[in-house]
């Protein structure tokens, strides 16, 4: 996953020593291979499929030994042949010098490849899909929930690869009738959607009236990431044995599916009065929801609460829309085998599928930046008031 290349360059009558520039990805979240960097103007790289799946969208890797001030190109040769791939019009490269504050590189789709170009201001950036969440962010995440915002470990799963999968509990009330499950990152290249539960759980440190009514009469059940190998891995799409988490709720199993199989047998142990499913769509660039319109025990109560739960969140303020999203589904034709279907199906409740863009919320461009982490977390505080203003209603 390196690649040196030597450069040589000349501003005015001084030269500048020669300078090897390197490209990696052995790291969290990592992925792109390296094809040809002989010149610095035109780097080919590639984007690595999934483990055991023929999926691939997401890349993350730094670059190190620019000089200042020159200017770099890329190309990611293969961008035609992934899963998404009509996603990458319109789309824009996230970058950063300290992988902390992520901009956009104006990025193109020509001849199968995504190609973008830089006159770095350092020498070292990071390239990626979309600013990532890195799993020592996740475990301080973790800690704070545990910390600050009045959060226990409810219970911890693992996932084929033996990382932990926690089940956090807000619970503040121990009469509290309601269940609420959050999850996310079943997609493990979704990054937007722990970025989002980042969001939650910071509003839940705070003095907050309309959450101490909530949890008067609920409790959060949060998981705030499903795919911890896949995201490691730098997968788009899959755990370590290439399933996608998302297809797998009519037949997840302790071997190939464990994350799945721990959150199903924990959902039958308390049970579910509302589940949000967080996640991000490749091509369509709004925030957008999906309920459960085609499951066979749709009823007009849950669609009554559907129609709430979006006019509320519309009303709030949200970076939200309900004009674009995924066609509805015809009645008794639901797709039980993802989450949201699934778990509304099972437990007669509020489902959704919550969406966010890897492009921008095009309703309220930010060319700067794009849709990110910020975005996603202030997102995640207005949807906690929509179910605090809800919660009565659920049952």
């Amino acid at each position: 996953r390196r690649a040196e290349t030597a450069i040589l360059a000349t501003f005015g009558q001084q030269p500048v020593p020669e300078v090897a520039m390197q490209i990696s990805s052995d790291f969290d979240s990592g992925n792109i291979e390296v094809l040809d960097a002989g010149n610095p103007q035109r780097v080919l790289l590639a984007i690595r499929p999934d483990l055991n799946s023929h999926h691939f969208q997401w890349f993350h890797f730094k670059v190190e030994g620019l000089l200042p001030g020159q200017r770099y190109g890329f190309s990611l040769s293969n961008a035609g042949e992934s899963a998404y791939n009509q996603a990458w019009s319109g789309y824009h490269t996230v970058a950063s010098y300290d992988q902390r504050d992520w901009f956009r590189v104006p990025s193109r789709f020509e001849d199968g490849a995504l190609q973008f170009e830089l006159e770095p201001r350092e020498a070292q950036v990071w390239f990626a899909y979309f600013e990532p969440y890195s799993r020592a962010r996740h475990d301080g995440l973790i800690a704070q929930a545990l910390e600050r915002a009045g959060a226990e470990l409810f219970a911890c799963g693992q996932s084929v690869e033996g990382r932990a999968i926690q089940l956090l509990r807000v619970s503040r009330n121990q009469q509290a009738p309601r269940k609420l499950w959050i999850i996310a990152q079943q997609h493990p290249g979704e990054h937007m959607a722990e970025w989002f539960m980042e969001g939650l759980i910071e509003r839940l440190q705070r003095d907050d009236a309309e959450l101490d009514a909530l949890l008067q009469q609920a409790d959060l059940y949060l998981v705030p990431n499903m795919n911890p190998d896949g995201a490691f891995r730098g997968h788009l799409r899959t755990n370590a044995t290439g399933k996608d988490l998302n297809r797998a709720w009519q037949s997840a199993d302790a071997r190939e599916t464990p994350e799945v199989y721990f959150v199903q047998q924990q959902m039958r142990r308390v049970g579910v009065d509302l589940f949000l499913d967080i996640h991000g769509d490749e091509e369509i660039p709004q925030v957008f929801t999906v309920g459960c319109a085609g499951n066979p025990g749709y009823s007009p109560r849950l669609a009554a609460l559907e129609a709430e739960f979006r006019r509320r969140l519309l009303a709030s303020g949200a970076e939200y829309q309900t004009v674009r999203g995924y066609p509805l589904d015809a009645p008794g034709q639901a797709n039980l085998t993802l989450a949201c279907n699934a778990v509304g199906q099972e437990f007669d409740c509020l489902s959704f599928t919550l969406e966010m863009p890897f492009k921008d919320h095009d309703d309220r461009p930010v060319p700067q930046t794009g849709w990110n982490g910020a975005r996603s977390k202030q997102l995640a505080e207005k949807v906690l008031g929509v179910v605090a203003g809800m919660v009565d209603q659920l049952r």
